[in-house]
């Protein structure tokens, strides 16, 4: 318990890094319904689970906490959110990447502590909508890069591999 509490502190510490642009629950609101009802939880992954979704996502990833938004309406669940924090350049980024029904409906830039010029545009970041989780994207193949930003666009898209990667070992059918 002492280590999970810990890793929850070191990962919220990293979020406040950044500059938040919108709240998880407010992006999460705009993508699915203003009157949905929205909870969140922390995932803690085994070593095995870690492994598994590190493979999928041919991604090292940095941590094996994560937080999922979930979406519901009358009972009904709606979607999900997973929250990624990852480095872009020298400081981190937050994205929310928001999945029902086996596709990435959308992301949201939550927070970004990098200057503003390297902020992938809501044009860009329009390309991952609509995207079925079994394709794991790749930058310059099935997104293209952003000229002066691609380490923020790599960023974005490796983070979307881990995001399909946790949706499709844990969430997917449920």
């Amino acid at each position: 318990m002492k280590h999970f509490t810990l890793l929850f502190f070191l990962v919220l510490s990293s979020l406040l890094d950044a500059q938040v642009l919108i709240s998880p629950i407010d992006a999460m609101h705009e993508n699915y319904a203003d009157d949905a009802t929205i909870s969140k939880k922390n995932i803690l992954l085994t070593q095995t689970k870690f492994q598994n979704i590190q493979k999928l996502a041919q991604v090292k990833l940095d941590t094996k906490i994560y937080r999922v938004y979930s979406a519901s309406k009358n009972g009904k669940t709606l979607g999900y959110g997973i929250l990624i924090n990852r480095k872009v350049r020298s400081k981190n980024a937050v994205i929310l990447y928001m999945m029902a029904q086996n596709r990435l409906q959308d992301i949201e830039i939550i927070a970004f502590n990098e200057p503003k010029e390297y902020l992938p545009t809501k044009r860009w970041s329009a390309q991952f909508q609509n995207r079925d989780t079994d394709k794991m994207l790749h930058l310059s193949h099935e997104i293209p890069s952003i000229s002066g930003a691609t380490l923020s666009a790599r960023s974005v898209t490796d983070a979307s591999r881990i995001a399909f990667a946790l949706y499709n070992q844990l969430l997917k059918g449920k």
